[in-house]
C-alpha cells in the first residue's frame, strides 16, 4: 500500500510536507503543494478520509453551487470542476438552485469546506453575510464586484463589444439582441458591452430589435419569431448565451428561415452543442477548464489560510466563428 513516505520521496519533499498539503495549511508553496498532489496521482496515493477529518477537522469535501442544472453550460462546467477537484483529492457536493441556502449551512454545519458558486446574484443576501464571516468561498463564471470575496470570471464586457465590432464589420447594421435575465452579472456585462459599442460604432441598438431570451429555449424561441416576423426583421441576432442562441435558431427554423442565409446568429459560452453540426453557432468562448482550476486553487488556498488577501482573476473571452455566420471572418486591419 502507498503510503505519505512513498509520496514525499517521489515528490523530494519532506513527509512533514506531504501532511502539509493534506491539511491544507497555507504555509505551503503552490508549486510545492502541485508537485506533492502529482506524485499522489502518479502514485495513486488515496489518504484515509476519516482519520483525515478527525485529524485536520475539514471533510475534503467542497461545495458546488449552479443555477440550473438542465443548462447545457452548468454540466459541462461542473465536469471541469470535479476533474480539478479530484486531482486535488477533494470531493465535490452539488447544490442545485441560485440561493444556494443548503450550501451555505454546510459550512456550519461541518460537512464541506468551503464553496464554490457559479450562480450568484445580489438576490443572494446569506451569500454577502457569509463572506463577511470569513468563510471560505469563491464565486466562478459570475461575478460579484460588491462581494469582497475570491472570484473567477471572464471579460463578458469585452465578448459583447467583440460581437459588436464583429457583425459592424461584416456590414451588419439592422441588429437585434435577446437578452438574459436582469440578475446574473454575466447577462447585464454582455449587455452593456455590447449596447456600448454598437452606439460607439454609429449602429446604436434599436430597442424594437430587443427581446428577453431570459436565458431558455423556449422563451428564446419565441422572442425569434416575434423578430422576424417584424416588418423590417434583424439579419444578425447576438443572443445573451448559447443556449438562447440554440432556442434562437430553432425559433427561425420553425418560420422557414435559413441560418445563415436569412438570418445571423450568435452565441455567448461555447457549450459543445454549438459546434455540433446540426448547429454550428458562432460563439464567445470561455476558458472553461482554466476557469475551474482557478476557482479549485484559489478556494484550497483560502481553505488552508482564511487571511489571505482578496483575489479576482478575470480569463480574456474569445470569438469562435461557425457556421451560423456564414464562418466569415472579421475583415483585417
Amino acid at each position: 500500500m502507498v503510503t505519505s513516505r512513498d509520496v514525499a520521496r517521489l515528490a523530494g519533499v519532506s513527509q512533514m510536507t506531504v501532511s502539509r498539503v493534506l491539511q491544507d495549511n497555507g504555509k505551503v508553496a503552490p508549486q510545492t503543494r502541485e508537485r506533492v498532489l502529482a506524485a499522489m496521482r502518479e502514485a495513486g496515493y488515496r489518504p484515509h478520509a476519516a482519520a483525515r477529518t478527525m485529524r485536520t477537522r475539514r471533510t475534503a469535501t467542497v461545495g458546488v453551487v449552479v443555477a440550473d442544472i438542465t443548462n447545457p453550460f452548468y454540466p459541462q462546467l461542473l465536469e471541469a470542476v470535479a476533474e480539478a477537484l479530484d486531482a486535488a483529492g477533494r470531493r465535490m457536493v452539488l447544490w442545485n438552485g441560485a440561493d444556494g441556502s443548503g450550501a451555505l449551512e454546510s459550512l456550519d454545519e461541518g460537512t464541506a469546506d468551503g464553496l464554490i458558486f457559479t450562480s450568484a446574484t445580489e438576490a443572494t443576501p446569506q451569500l454577502a453575510e457569509a463572506v463577511d464571516r470569513g468563510d471560505p468561498i469563491v464565486l466562478l463564471h459570475r461575478g460579484l464586484d460588491e462581494l469582497d470575496c475570491d472570484q473567477v470570471t471572464t471579460d463578458n464586457l469585452g465578448g459583447g463589444r467583440a460581437v459588436a465590432d464583429y457583425l459592424v464589420a461584416t456590414g451588419h447594421t439592422r441588429i437585434g439582441f435577446l437578452a438574459g435575465p436582469e440578475l446574473p452579472s454575466t447577462a447585464r456585462h454582455r449587455e452593456r458591452g455590447f449596447r456600448e459599442r454598437l452606439a460607439e460604432l454609429g449602429h446604436p441598438l434599436a430597442e424594437e430589435l430587443c427581446a428577453p431570451g431570459g436565458f431558455a429555449h423556449d422563451l428564446a424561441r419565441t422572442a425569434m419569431r416575434e423578430l422576424l416576423e417584424l416588418p423590417d426583421p434583424p439579419t444578425a441576432v447576438f443572443c445573451a448565451n448559447d443556449l438562447t442562441a440554440l432556442g434562437a435558431v430553432d425559433g427561425a427554423v420553425s418560420l422557414g428561415r435559413r441560418v445563415p442565409d436569412d438570418v445571423w446568429v450568435v452565441g455567448y459560452d461555447d457549450i459543445a452543442m454549438t459546434s455540433w453540426d446540426s448547429y454550428d453557432i458562432t460563439t464567445v468562448r470561455q476558458p472553461i477548464a482554466e476557469m475551474a482550476r482557478g476557482a479549485v486553487r484559489l478556494l484550497l488556498d483560502r481553505i488552508g489560510d482564511r487571511d489571505l488577501p482578496v483575489r479576482k482573476e478575470r480569463f480574456p473571452s474569445e470569438l469562435v466563428v461557425r457556421g451560423s455566420t456564414a464562418r466569415t471572418a472579421h475583415p483585417a486591419g
